[in-house]
């Protein structure tokens, strides 16, 4: 549940964290980015075609993490100290993302998304752990609210993907 002027962030592995309001729509993202996750590794589960997969990622790409990765290194990043280890780390993470979807729309294979998903997965949680915290902890309230406004100026589309590949439909058991 979610207290009014606050996001909850839930992990499994760990309490649920109070995300400010100002970083609400990455965190809202990121829940996004984790259903991705559990969708591909779905699809993989019940033998979805891994062309469908490949599509799914190249059209996840262009509607989700691409603008999501442009909001991060556009907004937040220019309030950071130059170098810092929690900014290069998020850099190093989206340009391993890319370059593995461009491999993966180019040749799809189990382990690519395997590692694709994994991958997103940990990213979102180090982002969500360490570099929302840092920034909660060291930015100021103005600093906070100008993310937030650059956030809102430019937010990411509702489209949403038909093809509920990742739903185990009962036919599917068959031989």
């Amino acid at each position: 549940m979610s207290v009014p002027g606050s996001y909850i962030w839930y992990m499994s592995d760990t309490k649920p964290i109070k995300r400010s309001v100002q970083l609400q729509p990455l965190s809202r993202e990121h829940h996004e980015g984790l259903l991705f996750v559990w969708k591909i590794r779905q699809g993989i589960r019940n033998h979805t075609d891994f062309a469908k997969l490949r599509e799914y990622t190249s059209w996840y790409w262009k509607h989700h993490i691409k603008p999501h990765f442009f909001q991060e290194e556009k907004v937040l990043t220019p309030l950071m100290p130059p170098g810092h280890p929690l900014v290069l780390h998020m850099k190093k993470d989206h340009d391993f993302i890319r370059e593995l979807i461009i491999a993966i729309d180019k040749e799809v294979e189990k382990q690519d998304l395997v590692i694709l998903s994994d991958l997103i997965e940990q990213h979102i949680r180090f982002e969500e752990r360490e570099l929302f915290q840092y920034m909660e902890e060291h930015f100021s309230t103005e600093e906070l609210n100008a993310v937030h406004q650059q956030l809102e100026e430019h937010p990411l589309t509702c489209e949403q993907w038909k093809d509920e590949f990742w739903v185990n439909k009962p036919n599917d058991q068959l031989p």
